[in-house]
């Protein structure tokens, strides 16, 4: 398949909460094709089936060198207590802003065999798997802002060149 075109805010399937899979279909492996490819591309540690407009609860991973991805996802778990941690994403390019984000993240989700898939980490693994989960349930991250950093985000967002 391909790398896709991420949308970016604005878009409003980037606000939509995604169906489950209930099959794996056709459609179904070509789109984790896609959300595979379009998460190899340099600078990217995930991409959300909504960032490329479609609104299954899909999506893929790139942390040094791990890809997959996770068909159902499920944050099954957290651990610590919340930091700031410097996050962007794809669909708000070119802006980053602290986001208090758990230490650990746990998802479980399938495979496209209907496997039991687990993926688990710290660092960056465990803000991509928040962030990503966030995406399908139709959040962004400025959502998560605090009141006048979000307040900055949404200038920022308004003066860029891409908006």
């Amino acid at each position: 398949m391909t790398a896709r075109e991420i949308r970016v805010f604005g878009d409003p399937v980037l606000r939509t909460v995604c169906d489950p899979v209930a099959e794996v279909t056709p459609g179904v492996r070509a789109l984790v094709e896609d959300l595979v490819d379009s998460v190899r591309l340099p600078g990217r540690a995930g991409v959300a089936a909504t960032q490329i407009g479609a609104t299954l609860r899909v999506f893929s991973y790139n942390i040094d060198g791990d890809v997959g991805y996770v068909i159902n996802p499920v944050l099954a778990e957290v651990a610590g207590d919340p930091v700031d941690t410097g996050e962007g994403c794809l669909s708000v390019p070119e802006l980053w802003f602290p986001v208090k984000r758990y230490p650990y993240a746990r998802v479980t989700g399938t495979d496209l065999e209907g496997n039991p898939v687990e993926v688990s980490g710290t660092g960056l693994m465990a803000q991509a798997l928040q962030h990503e989960t966030d995406h399908l349930d139709g959040i962004l991250y400025i959502q998560r802002l605090d009141k006048d950093t979000r307040r900055e985000a949404m200038r920022r967002i308004r003066q860029s060149d891409w908006f």
